[in-house]
């Protein structure tokens, strides 16, 4: 009589997962292995992984890592296409771990791994729902930052207390845990929008959540380049103005209704400079163009940047765009003159239409002009 196969059983040979660090990276090759042996050298108590989510390196960091995790089962990779962004991809690495208890911790070696048992400890046992380290207690540093990048970062943290339910002396920490039964509750509220995950994961919650801060002292980059740029500011600006009116319009509606309001200057502008030479109706045709392709070129760059066209696709999104604006300014003018012939305000009959036009050219634009990829 033949006996059924029995499957070992694995938790005598695994002990359970207790803590996943996730690491965004985006060109971080020269740091990847000495990374991975500190948090090694710092979680010798503690079952671990760690997840690298790379949006897209060019300088061999995805395969490096491919290749240490193919003889370290610890070792974890997300590679993400056509979609950027930290905080997105801090989301999305925490979320494909089952860990009880996940940590952030940049791939750059600037933030302190020491501490990452401290901040784990703090959650499993001291039943915290969020571990920070903080550079702006007593005894942390922000180290060598010059007097521009220090003021920068003082008056972005003054701003973070206007939306966080939570009062930390270091919103802007990019190196913190949080229990992962907490994450789940805030996913589905979490914005995703720039750098900033922990003011994003503060700001989404409807209460104040419990919180334990460790000092350390944020180190200098020794390899690669900074990520900071003006971009980052934008997003840091966009994701505050969310958390504030995020559930009552729609955040890309707004940077669109912006692009629209500086795309109505551009036109004004070129209809001036073209009616001492050519007819009304030619300055105005080249008006038009012109502002609709200015108003695409920076909704691109702008509004769509996690959505960017490029090569052909931008081509055919162009011409796309033109054909949307077109029938938007049709519905424009058709909503005008409908209210201004029921005896409406001039002034409320044209807000209206161009109300219904910057919405018809929003919604459009989103379904056609810049639809995510399937």
């Amino acid at each position: 009589m033949q006996h059924a196969l029995q499957r070992p059983d694995i938790s005598t040979v695994l002990r359970p997962l207790e803590l996943c660090v996730v690491v965004p990276v985006l060109n971080e090759r020269p740091n990847i292995t000495e990374l991975i042996d500190r948090v090694a050298n710092a979680l010798v108590e503690i079952e671990w992984e760690i997840m690298f989510v790379d949006d897209g390196s060019r300088d061999g960091t995805p395969e490096l890592v491919s290749q240490l995790a193919a003889t370290d089962r610890r070792i974890r990779l997300i590679r993400r296409f056509n979609r950027r962004g930290l905080s997105s991809a801090v989301i999305e690495g925490m979320m494909a771990s089952t860990a009880p208890v996940v940590a952030v911790i940049d791939g750059d070696l600037q933030h302190d791994e020491m501490l990452l048992p401290k901040l784990y400890r703090a959650i499993a046992e001291d039943r915290k729902e969020v571990a920070v380290g903080t550079r702006y207690s007593s005894e942390g540093s922000i180290g060598k930052w010059d007097q521009r990048r220090a003021r920068i970062s003082a008056f972005a943290t003054r701003l973070a207390e206007v939306i966080a339910r939570t009062p930390l002396s270091d919103p802007m920490s990019g190196f913190f845990a949080v229990r992962r039964d907490t994450l789940t509750e805030l996913a589905p509220r979490l914005s995703g929008i720039g750098y900033k995950i922990l003011l994003d994961i503060m700001a989404s919650a409807s209460r104040p959540l419990d919180v334990a801060e460790f000092p350390y002292t944020f180190r200098t980059r020794q390899h690669g380049e900074s990520k900071l740029d003006s971009t980052v500011v934008l997003q840091y600006l966009e994701m505050l103005v969310e958390k504030k009116i995020g559930h009552l319009v729609p955040i890309k509606f707004l940077k669109f209704s912006c692009v629209g309001a500086i795309g109505l200057g551009i036109h004004m502008v070129v209809l001036f400079t073209l009616l001492s030479r050519f007819s009304f109706g030619t300055a105005q045709t080249v008006a038009v163009l012109s502002a609709m392709t200015f108003n695409f070129l920076l909704n691109n760059s702008f509004t769509y940047r996690d959505q960017r066209l490029a090569g052909l696709r931008m081509l055919t999104g162009l011409l796309s765009f033109y054909a949307i604006c077109g029938l938007g300014a049709i519905a424009n003018v058709g909503v005008g003159k409908i209210l201004f012939g029921s005896h409406y305000d001039w002034w409320l009959a044209g807000l209206a239409g161009a109300v219904v036009g910057s919405v018809w050219n929003y919604v459009m634009g989103s379904l056609f002009t810049w639809r995510k990829s399937s």
